[in-house]
């Protein structure tokens, strides 16, 4: 979980996500769980946080139906796809929910 101050301090990720998530026409509830994921998940070094933020939007989209692919997201953040490829299973598990073995 996160403290109220941390999105406080993250504004500009947050504001990124919102972004991202226009970009990607997500619903509100999968914009909401980006915030969540990345909140819980914000990284101590600046240069992470672009990658947790990319990861966070891929499962926000994908755990609440709008699935999105890992290029899109990727183009939507800023990143390479390789990136949400390497991080999104990490976030997602943070959130209770066990990655798929695809």
């Amino acid at each position: 979980m996160y403290r109220a101050s941390d999105a406080v301090d993250n504004e500009e990720w947050t504001a990124a996500i919102a972004e991202a998530a226009e970009r990607l026409d997500l619903d509100t509830e999968a914009r909401s769980r980006a915030v969540d994921l990345f909140l819980t998940n914000v990284p101590e070094e600046d240069r992470s946080k672009r990658a947790v933020m990319a990861a966070s939007v891929y499962v926000a989209a994908l755990t609440t139906g709008e699935q999105r692919s890992q290029s899109a997201v990727a183009d939507a953040t800023g990143v390479s796809r390789l990136t949400i490829q390497k991080r999104w299973k990490d976030v997602l598990e943070s959130a209770g929910l066990d990655a798929p073995e695809w």
